[in-house]
Formats: structure tokens, sequence, C-alpha cells
């Protein structure tokens, strides 16, 4: 009885130790946050980052910097998150392609993305659209799926370059449809997007922000969202899972990460920090005027995702045989 009663005090007597460590580390007001966006200012993940880096100065009474570190497609600013120490002084406002597409594409990373962080949180979605030219006879995705069954290799997507989430998208759909799609890589999700419009393309995988305008204006035929749900600005449009693609799902994920070896305490007070902002009226308003929409998860279910994707996207491209560009 005597040593069971031990054992509990000591448990009890560590995991006070490990809280109040993590509160006096939160709580000092003279410790800067760097917040390091992996990519240059200007972009959604930037400006997403802005908008919760005030809310985050207030809700842990530190200020908090965005510090741009962009270059080889996020991979220099995650390495440097994943270098810096377990203080909760240094976090990663990571995407699902620096976390989940680069790694399966890339195995020769400076970082792993299980290995090497804690997750927070997620904080934000983007959703993809399947779109196609007006010429495109269809309607939905399943009629899309006998139009190019009867025309295999002879349909042309674009994407952002090869490997891009929108590639390895559209080369899951084409799997798990049984399809031949033909890509056409480009130097960014503009110029693929304008020639889809041109008539160049018969169809794209493209962000909800960029693809809204053109479907809205007849310019493009929205066949369905590659989601979990509809989303609440397009309530008749089906999710690509629903017409037939069971499971099919290619949102892009914005998420928070700290380094491998950050205390439970610590991690555990900056989800609960990014929960009261992630509920924000302003937050959620601004973020669905980047496209977006706010997103709050465990750091549990963060992490199951990135183990889901990063299986996923490791089949697609040994599959597909895809290779960095």
């Amino acid at each position: 009885m005597k040593a069971g009663l031990m054992m509990t005090l000591l448990r009890c007597t560590g995991l006070l130790a490990a809280c109040l460590w993590a509160a006096q580390v939160m709580a000092q007001s003279t410790a800067s946050v760097r917040l390091v966006v992996p990519f240059a200012t200007g972009g959604p993940t930037d400006i997403a980052a802005r908008v919760m880096a005030p809310l985050l100065a207030e809700a842990l009474g530190r200020p908090v910097i965005v510090d741009n570190k962009a270059g080889a497609t996020g991979a220099i600013g995650a390495d440097i998150v994943a270098r810096s120490a377990p203080d909760g002084n240094t976090v990663l406002f990571g995407t699902s392609s620096i976390m989940a597409a680069n790694p399966a594409l890339m195995p020769k990373l400076p970082f792993d993305p299980v290995r090497d962080f804690v997750p927070i949180g997620q904080v934000a979605a983007i959703e993809n659209i399947l779109v196609v030219h007006p010429s495109v006879p269809v309607q939905n995705v399943q009629e899309f799926i006998r139009y190019a069954k009867d025309r295999p290799g002879k349909l042309f997507y674009g994407s952002s370059g090869s490997g891009s989430t929108y590639h390895l998208g559209a080369e899951l759909f084409a799997s798990q449809t049984q399809t031949q799609l033909t890509h056409v890589p480009y130097k960014g999700q503009g110029p693929a997007a304008q020639d889809l419009l041109a008539g160049h393309l018969q169809l794209m995988f493209d962000a909800f922000n960029s693809a809204v305008p053109n479907i809205k204006a007849g310019r493009v035929k929205a066949l369905g969202i590659a989601s979990a749900k509809r989303h609440p600005e397009l309530p008749d449009l089906p999710t690509i899972s629903e017409q037939g693609v069971p499971g099919y799902v290619t949102t892009i994920w914005l998420a928070l990460f700290l380094p491998a070896k950050t205390p439970k305490p610590v991690v555990d007070a900056w989800h609960q920090a990014t929960q009261g902002i992630l509920q924000k009226p302003e937050v959620r308003e601004r973020f669905s005027k980047l496209g977006m929409q706010a997103v709050s998860t465990s750091p549990q279910e963060l992490e199951a995702l990135l183990q889901q994707e990063l299986a996923q996207w490791r089949r697609v491209v040994r599959d597909a045989n895809i290779k960095p560009e």
C-alpha cells in the first residue's frame, strides 16, 4: 500500500512540476515566439499566420513574430523548426504539401514530418474543386468518369507543377476511378487555370478561392468538391465522394507544429490558445475571404490525418511513378 501511494505521489509531483514548468515557459513575457511560415509574404498561408499572430500573442501573453523562411518548397522553414529547441518558442505554420505531399515525393528531405514534430492542431482547410471546360459535355462526376473512360489519355488536366498537391490529387482520382488522364505541368496554378479557360485543357483540380469566380461566371463547370462534406458557400455542389468515388478527399490543410520532444503541457497550452482564436467570428470571416475555412482539431486528430495522407501520397507517387521537378 505504502509503495503504491509513494508511486502515485511521485507521478502527481512529476505532473505538477511539468505543468508549472510549462506555465512558466509560456508566461515568459520577454521571450518572443517565432511563427515560422515556410513561404514568402503575401500568400494565403502567410496572411492566415498574420491574422492569428496578434491573437496568439494576446492568448499567450508574449510577442508572436511571423518569420517567413521560404525556399525548397517549404523544406527550409520546416527544417528550422525541426532543429529548434523544444521550448514552445518556435512554431511551424505548416501545410499538407510540406508535411505530407513533399515527404512522399522527396524521401531525402532534411526533416521527418512524424519524427521531428509534435502536432498542435489543424487551423484551416482549402477545398479543391474538380472543374471542366464548358465544352466538355458532362454535368457531374459519374458522367465525367464515363466520358473519360471512352477517351483514355485524351483528356488533359493542368496543375501548378509535377508533384504538386493538385497533380497528386488528380492522379489519386484517376486511380480510384480507373481512368487515364494526361498531366500538363505549369509554373503555377494561375497559368494552368488560364489554359483551362482558353480550352487548351479539359479539366483541373483548382483551389476553392480561384475556382469559384470562374464557376459563378460560367467560365468553367464545377463537377464536385474534393472534401469530406459540402462547402457552405456552394451547398448545391456535391462532394466527389458522394458521387460514387467513396473516400476521395484532397483538401489542402494548414496546421501548427512544434519541435519533437516539446513537453505535453506546452503543446496543450498552444492547443488551448488556438482553440479560442479559431472560434472568433472575425477570424472565420477573414479566413473565408482567403478561400479557406477555419478548422479546429486536436493534436491526435492532426497526427492521424498526417499519417493517413503520408501513406496515401506515397502510394500515389509509387503507382504513378511521379518524380519531383
